[in-house]
């Protein structure tokens, strides 16, 4: 059984890419495909040092640092590379990977972050954000996004199987393609994290600082609870504006982008973990769970599949319900006043996202899908 494995773009360690890791460790023989490849020569031993073939994007000018600028060419590029010697392939896809072409005997399983984001209900804001609501660019832009959508939707025939990390992520799918797909959560390294039942008096926050995440909300109700301490871990476009947000106030400490082991013990000694931010997945939510450190979350998103909340019986943390500052406040004071989740039921929850059961469902998945598809091909040749 030759497989190949086909991802958007290779350029970084990551999220995706730590799900192409678990994937190569289910099938250490396919081969993988991409847009490009411009992965440092340090970070490569994930993909077990293989080669990646990749599309005409690759060598195109500035594609080093500015791939995503050719968004309008992904679609037409990935139909380029050819998968037509694999009997299955696999598509990681949260942009174009998905729309592969394969063949009438080759069985294509798609593992979809989430439909294009910025093409689907994230447009507005990815436009916004961008500074092309109006003017020439602003018109080109929709416009390819408008395009983009179209071949999107189209390309969803091409899928046999489509897996997805979250029920949230199944949803937008279902929407989206109009098919259904099966959730598998993404692996966590919840093994490089470990259980601390000391706790101390301060909250914990941390995440790139980008507009979405919401760490404004977070700073703005800290700022408003000045008898109670904030610790904010992470680094980007925000920062500036964070920073002016909690000027004068003694009980938040921005500490912007730290190294791991400064990242993980503030993890294990913070009182609960808080997170604003509508998300498909949170990967660092279950990294906080892991060492024994409840959740504070917005209730709505994945992270209504990722924690545990207080009327489950053994709870990893609570929800509030509407991004503001005030509901934060609120699920805090409650947080404090009640019987707070337990350590150990904080890391039991996180236990169920390892890399291990990743796998587990990952390959026997696929080797049920490959042992149907053989049977029906079989059934066919024979009638």
């Amino acid at each position: 059984m030759k497989i190949a494995i086909v991802h958007d773009w290779f350029d970084k360690y990551a999220g995706s890419e730590r799900v192409i890791e678990q994937m190569l460790k289910c099938f250490p023989e396919a081969d993988l495909f991409s847009l490009v490849d411009f992965l440092p020569l340090n970070t490569r031993d994930f993909i077990k040092n293989k080669p990646i073939k990749t599309s005409f994007i690759q060598n195109l000018p500035f594609a080093k640092k500015h791939f995503r600028k050719y968004l309008a060419l992904m679609p037409f590029a990935i139909e380029q590379l050819d998968v037509t010697a694999y009997d299955v392939v696999i598509s990681s896809s949260h942009c174009v990977a998905k729309g592969v072409i394969v063949g009438p005997d080759q069985l294509h399983i798609s593992y979809i972050y989430s439909p294009v984001r910025y093409a689907w209900d994230f447009q507005y804001q990815y436009l916004r954000e961008a500074g092309l609501e109006k003017g020439l660019k602003g018109f080109f832009a929709k416009r390819t996004l408008h395009k983009l959508r179209i071949w999107d939707v189209t390309t969803a025939n091409r899928v046999d199987h489509f897996l997805t990390l979250s029920r949230f992520i199944a949803r937008r799918i279902d929407k989206a393609y109009r098919r259904s797909s099966y959730v598998i959560s993404p692996p966590v390294s919840v093994e490089d994290f470990e259980l601390c039942a000391d706790k101390e008096e301060f909250y914990l926050a941390a995440s790139r600082l980008v507009p979405y995440k919401r760490l404004d909300l977070i700073v703005d109700a800290f700022v408003k609870m000045p008898n109670k301490r904030l610790v904010v871990i992470g680094d980007g476009p925000e920062m500036d504006k964070i920073r002016r947000k909690a000027v004068g106030c003694g009980n938040i400490d921005i500490k912007g982008y730290q190294p791991f082991d400064v990242l993980k013990e503030h993890m294990q000694k913070a009182k609960a973990f808080i997170y604003a931010a509508e998300d498909d997945f949170s990967i660092i939510t279950i990294e906080a769970q892991a060492c024994g450190t409840p959740a504070i979350v917005y209730g709505k998103g994945a992270l209504t599949e990722i924690v545990r909340g207080v009327d489950h019986k053994q709870p990893s943390g609570m929800f509030f319900m509407e991004q503001t500052p005030e509901a934060l406040i609120e699920a805090i004071n409650i947080f404090e006043e009640s019987d707070q989740p337990k350590p150990g039921d904080c890391r039991a929850n996180a236990v169920r996202f390892s890399a291990d059961k990743f796998r587990s469902a990952f390959k026997r998945y696929v080797e049920e899908a490959v042992q149907k598809f053989t049977l029906t091909l079989n059934s066919e040749e024979n009638s």
